[in-house]
């Protein structure tokens, strides 16, 4: 048996605080949750232990600070059979952690806060790691220099090279040039292009980063332009219950079809049938599914929710 491949995944790790309402506060008040968790979250993180779940061989190389979030964050992570020996703790500085609300359509608002993703940390965390011996490099725009660094590798490597992309873009340029698999979300897209129309905004951001460039948008599609032109995968039917973490999971799913050297669609398929598996779970990493789920899932008949 062949031994699974190996994605180094290159960006942030956080501590998030979910709080599940029935609709998002919109002014200052006290307001009472319906249920609450403490786990794991970051881009990067979520999409090593996807990786980790669906059978691939997940490394992680980041930040953290030297408190005590960082050993919940790390110990979360050993756990889920993540390699965690290119985290890079940083004395003096705190690790991420976020805030989170969802709200009963399982959408989600963000409050995230950061002290560890600049040039300085990325320059020093860069030195200590190695990015040799592995068969695709994912990274989030979040630590834009680290993603700067990764995406820099890869290419000189020849393996794929995978870019999340969201905000700040202006950070890491070289990222966005380098990647030769640039997704966004709708909102990053709309961000770059400052286009309100996907297509339209998917051709600009192709015109100008070159490469395969694409997007997801959730419960719509995923849309992608290559050099043979304009393409699309429907997403899965289903009824979301909590969105959170679903484009780590989607990431990762692709990272490792195309580790595996899944042509791009049915990479993209694999991942969609991944991140829809996940909307239909509450918890936010907890919800990630397994390789075993995921083969299930896309084998099934379409139905408006997934089948567990």
């Amino acid at each position: 048996m062949n031994p699974p491949p190996r994605i180094l995944c290159v960006g942030i790790a956080v501590l998030d605080l979910i709080m599940r309402v029935e609709a998002m506060p919109r002014r200052a008040d006290k307001y009472r949750s319906r249920d609450a968790d403490l786990v794991g979250g970051g881009c990067a993180a979520n999409a090593a232990v996807a990786i980790a779940r669906l059978g691939g061989s997940a490394h992680l190389a980041g930040c953290l600070g030297d408190d005590g979030i960082a050993d919940m964050i790390e110990s979360d992570l050993i756990a889920e059979g993540v390699d965690c020996t290119r985290l890079h703790r940083l004395e003096g500085r705190r690790s991420s952690f976020s805030s989170i609300y969802i709200d009963s359509s399982g959408e989600r608002q963000i409050v995230n806060f950061r002290d560890i993703c600049d040039e300085e940390s990325a320059s020093e965390a860069g030195r200590a790691m190695s990015m040799e011996g592995f068969d695709a490099i994912l990274a989030d725009t979040r630590w834009p220099a680290g993603a700067d660094l990764a995406m820099r590798k890869a290419r000189r490597l020849s393996i794929p090279g995978i870019l999340d992309a969201e905000p700040p873009f202006d950070a890491c340029p070289r990222a966005l040039e380098d990647a030769d698999h640039v997704f966004f979300s709708h909102r990053g897209l709309r961000a770059f292009s400052r286009l309100d129309d996907t297509e339209r905004g998917l051709a600009f951001a192709a015109e100008r980063i070159g490469g395969i460039v694409g997007v997801t948008e959730g419960a719509d599609a995923v849309r992608w332009i290559d050099a043979t032109g304009l393409h699309c995968q429907n997403s899965h039917p289903i009824d979301a219950v909590d969105t959170l973490g679903a484009g780590d999971a989607w990431h990762g799913a692709l990272a490792l079809a195309l580790a595996q050297q899944a042509c791009l669609r049915d990479a993209i398929v694999f991942a969609n049938a991944t991140a829809a598996i996940k909307c239909t779970r509450p918890g936010g990493r907890r919800g990630l599914p397994f390789r075993a789920e995921v083969e299930r899932f896309m084998q099934a008949p379409a139905t408006t929710a997934a089948p567990y």
